[in-house]
């Protein structure tokens, strides 16, 4: 018994829901069944009441006294409590208490931070972040990534486990008294984002991310420390603004969820954080299973519920966060288990899942922080450069509506304008602007309005800087002047600030928000008014009656900031040709719908939708979607990890590939090189048809494939090929439900073993290998993904998500996509299988790769057309993405320009056919050096380093029946939109 409930707690039998992503903490756990063992030891030594004491985290102050570590070294050898949260005084003091009672606790402790931007929102010595309102003005995700990982540094640098963060709340109330800045913003798509983001980055850093206070508390007008605030929303409001954040962290493998003292009347008639119907739906329909926090019990929200850490533990909650009186609390939990309103069975689960989690994050062989240093330690030399970086992110264009960002300099009598408490405060960014062009100073006082409107009757133009959050003494002759003359407004106070000069922020030609007047941001600003820095931020919230919610202009020095295609030399009119090959294609029935996007100069001049996800659907095509990339997968996926190794040293081409898998050294496999595979010249079969060894052939009568359709081959798999649909599995390899023996998903009800992989692996090595000539296998690649896994030590997904896609914010990449995104987010590919018998979205189309667990070298891999774009971009850029690079530039030159001898294939890449270009994949235009690659589902990419292009399109061409799906070809789409683009190029 005891066995079963911990893998339930685990999540590593398949007893959970088909819908559920599993955290992340533990889908990174290695050892399970050291795990398993660790956890029994821990119990076994246990009294009851010391299971239940593992289930509470008692709240106190870091004080490194004799008086408070004989006070809590009782409270862990009388209650035996799992945690403990630490809230004010400074690092060292907490690390070294933390020490201390790790020390003295027979089982280690859970030690919890609320630390929503960082540690310096509790300790007076550590490093400060912007708070989340203006880190939700941060376009670019992966900052939010790195934050992340960087708070996660600090807080293991403590000896912290678990953060309260990031908060999960919109902020859609402007008279919330609690919330407010905590919250990311008021756009529940954008607070996901950030939420998503941030969690990962902890998460990633080995620090479970807990998000408060489900099921949401921006929309209140209690603060929950003094009352119970009531949510009272229906539940479509519900699902669509306050559920949504949380849905989406959940679906991201968040390990932990705080419920809050919230009175939501369409879900519960208890407070969320004891009321098991609110909790169920966190359980049952956000698939959440994670460790679940109730807020602290001591908030007065909640306090006056009698016996209430029993009635949170009965509701679903699996901590308990600081109740006012210990002992009573856990007396009345073992009163509730004597009658009968809680089970010891389930007080045993729940102390299982914790100790599991402590496993999961290392408690099991942890040592003591180092103390030597702590605060140089807190204070790496990277954080500087990280608070800089997000502050300058949130830096926010709202209007440019003269275009006056950047200033033009040959306009002369520029006054700057300063309205700030000290002349100091504005300093920075007065010198900053003064050393590129003459520019006067005016420091604002409230008694001498007169003369300085007397002083800028004259001038051309006024740059208003403000410092201060109260701008009415100056409301007047701030109007009238942006009525007069363009007039920039630039505000390092908080932004809400001015909604109390709404007439200002709407006459004010320019409005920029830097939210904060540190040195840094200042100088920041200065370049980006004089052209020489980027700015791309978003309003987190709406800004009064004036700016909504998401408002901002990009600026970029490198490029216009409104970009049509005749700005980079092309013939929007000729490219809107694509539009009649897009819709003829659907009219066609070559494709339900596709999503086509061209940059040029790495800017979108073209990016449209067409059609639907299906041709009977009403679901229309949208940017967001994810489509299965197929064989694009061996250049976005595959090959970058491929690409990675050789950058680092640690394989080369001609590197015989049984040098790193041995088990191909005594086959005629033995000599073939990495650049044999990369090449396809290998002499491995195109194809082999692997699932065939999960099928008992005995019970396909007439065999599995006949050549003419009958009633026992009624599906049509190819031209004069029909396929026995009325099959079973070998039960040897597959079964109908999810497993710990079988738990490889192919589809929503086949379940194949682990060591089908092998099986894979094993037919692979022995397939006869012909000659070396030029023959396209997905073999070939298969192989790859097995050598990246053997160097990389871990495998192929998890390691392209550290090194790739997580650091270049490729938020809608992904093997196995339903782990992490809703069904209806993911484009059908096919809507019947014969050999997964039914439709397909979310799962593979490729039949190897989804026998591979959905993980291949060959297929697997999920996208959108923008993060497909961002990696053709990255490769065109010669390695670099943002701010960060991720190859070598002569890796990324030797890889997108190397051509084999025999075949117009590149390394990994496909390339046009220069001399017989109707044979080719991509237009007769096409120059010689472009390079990218097709999938079957009907997708494509192409780079043109010539002409700074990139072609990205997708489609589910396969839907609904792959077999006959060969329009797209007969059609020449994809090629015909190339010659388009091409053709609009201006010569």
């Amino acid at each position: 018994m005891k066995r079963q409930l911990l893998c339930l707690v685990l999540g590593l039998l398949a007893t959970f829901s088909l819908h559920a992503r599993q955290p992340s903490v533990l889908e990174a756990l290695g050892d399970t069944a050291a795990c398993r063992r660790w956890v029994d030891a821990q119990m076994e030594k246990m009294t009851l009441k010391q299971k239940i004491g593992q289930l509470f985290i008692y709240t106190a102050p870091p004080e490194y006294t004799q008086y408070n570590k004989n006070r809590l070294r009782k409270i862990i050898g009388e209650y035996g409590v799992g945690g403990f949260l630490f809230s004010g005084g400074e690092a060292e003091k907490q690390a070294s208490l933390t020490n201390y009672l790790q020390q003295v606790s027979e089982v280690p402790l859970l030690i919890a931070f609320d630390g929503e931007w960082g540690l310096a929102m509790r300790l007076k010595d550590a490093p400060g972040f912007p708070y989340n309102r203006v880190l939700g003005c941060v376009a670019n995700d992966s900052l939010l990534y790195e934050y992340g990982r960087e708070v996660a540094r600090q807080c293991r640098s403590i000896g912290v486990h678990v953060n309260f963060a990031p908060v999960a709340d919109v902020d859609s109330n402007p008279d919330n008294p609690v919330i407010g800045w905590r919250s990311f913003g008021s756009s529940p798509k954008r607070v996901a984002e950030k939420v998503v983001a941030y969690a990962r980055g902890l998460e990633d850093g080995g620090v479970l991310a807990v998000c408060k206070h489900f099921p949401g508390h921006g929309d209140t007008d209690v603060d929950s420390h003094e009352a119970l605030p009531e949510l009272a929303f229906d539940r479509l409001r519900l699902d669509s603004v306050e559920l949504y954040p949380f849905r989406k962290a959940v679906e991201a493998g968040i390990g932990g969820v705080m419920s809050g003292h919230l009175h939501v009347p369409a879900l519960g008639k208890k407070p969320a954080s004891i009321s098991s119907d609110i909790l169920r739906v966190l359980r049952d329909e956000l698939h959440f299973e994670g460790l679940a926090f109730t807020d602290a019990l001591e908030m007065k929200g909640i306090s006056g519920n009698e016996n209430v850490c029993a009635q949170a533990l009965a509701a679903g909650n699996d901590m308990l966060l600081a109740p006012r009186n210990l002992k009573r609390e856990l007396k009345g939990v073992m009163q509730a288990i004597r009658h009968g309103e809680l089970s010891e069975e389930l007080i045993e689960a729940k102390c299982r899942k914790v100790l599991a989690f402590k496993y999961a994050l290392g408690l099991a062989d942890s040592k003591p922080v180092s103390l030597e240093n702590i605060g140089k330690e807190l204070q790496d030399a990277s954080v500087g450069a990280l608070q800089q970086s997000l502050a300058c992110a949130a830096v926010t264009v709202a209007r440019d509506s003269d275009g006056l960002v950047p200033l033009d300099l040959a306009v002369s009598g520029t006054v700057l304008l300063s309205v700030s408490p000290a002349l100091s405060e504005a300093y920075p960014f007065y010198k900053r602007l003064n050393a590129a062009f003459p520019l006067n100073w005016i420091h604002a006082d409230a008694d001498s309005i007169p003369e300085i409107r007397r002083r800028l009757r004259p001038v051309q133009r006024v740059i208003v800087a403000v410092h201060s959050d109260d701008l009415l003494p100056y409301d007047s002759l701030l109007t009238s002047l942006a009525e007069d003359k363009p007039l920039v407004l630039v505000s390092f106070a908080d932004m809400k600030g001015l909604e109390k000069t709404p007439d200002l922020l709407r006459k004010a030609s320019a409005v920029i928000l830097a939210h904060d007047g540190q040195e840094a941001v200042q100088q920041y600003v200065a370049d980006l008014l004089l052209g020489k820095a980027y700015a791309d931020g978003r309003l987190s919230v709406p800004l009064g009656d004036v700016f909504a919610e998401g408002t901002g202009v990009t600026v970029d020095p490198e490029h216009p900031r409104t970009c049509s295609p005749e700005e980079l030399g092309m013939d929007s009119s000729v490219l809107a040709r694509i539009d009649d090959i897009a819709e003829e294609g659907i009219r066609e029935g070559a494709f339900p719908g596709c999503h086509v996007l061209i940059l040029k100069d790495g800017m979108p001049v073209y990016d449209k939708c067409f059609g639907k996800h299906t041709y009977e659907g009403n679901r229309k095509t949208l940017e967001s979607d994810i489509y299965d990339l197929a064989s694009l997968t061996k250049v976005t996926a595959t090959l970058l990890a491929v690409m990675k190794l050789y950058d680092e040293g640690r394989i080369g081409l001609t590197d015989r590939v049984s040098d790193y898998l041995p088990y191909l050294k005594q086959t005629d496999k033995s000599r073939i090189t990495v650049q044999d595979l990369l090449f396809h010249q290998s002499g491995l079969p195109a194809y082999l048809p692997f699932y065939q060894e999960a099928i008992d052939l005995k019970s396909c009568k007439g065999g599995l494939f006949r050549k003419k359709r009958d009633s026992n081959h009624p599906f049509r798999v190819g031209e004069n090929l029909y396929a026995c649909t009325n099959f079973s599995y070998k039960p040897e390899w597959v079964s109908s439900v999810p497993s710990e023996t079988y738990p490889l998903q192919v589809s929503d009800s086949i379940f194949v073993k682990e060591s089908f992989r092998g099986e894979i692996i094993r037919q692979i090595v022995d397939a006869r290998v012909k000659g070396s000539s030029y023959r396209y296998s997905c073999l070939n690649f298969m192989l790859l993904k097995e050598l990246v896994e053997t160097l990389a030590g871990k495998p192929m997904d998890v390691y392209l998500d550290s090194v790739f896609y997580k650091p270049m914010g490729l938020i809608h990449t992904a093997f196995n996509p339903l782990a992490r995104f809703g069904k209806d987010r993911i484009v059908p590919t096919v809507e019947e299988d014969f050999i997964r018998r039914g439709p397909l979205q979310g799962f593979v189309q490729d039949e190897a790769a989804a026998f591979m667990g959905g993980v291949s070298g060959n297929a697997g891999l999920f996208s959108s057309a923008h993060d497909v774009a961002r990696i053709c971009q990255m490769l065109l850029d010669k390695g670099v993405c943002g701010d960060r690079r991720y190859l070598s530039r002569a890796t990324c030159e030797l890889f997108t320009t190397l051509k084999a001898k025999h075949s117009r294939r590149g390394l990994g890449f496909d390339k046009p056919d220069t001399e017989h270009p109707e044979d080719g994949p991509c237009a007769a235009e096409a120059p010689a050096s472009v390079f990218g690659h097709t999938g079957f589902t009907g997708t494509a990419a192409w780079v043109d380093p010539d002409n700074g292009l990139v072609f990205v399109f997708l489609s589910n061409r396969t839907y609904p029946h792959a077999s006959d799906r060969t329009k797209l070809t007969e059609l020449n789409i994809r090629p015909r939109m190339q010659q388009a683009m091409y053709q609009s190029l201006m010569k």
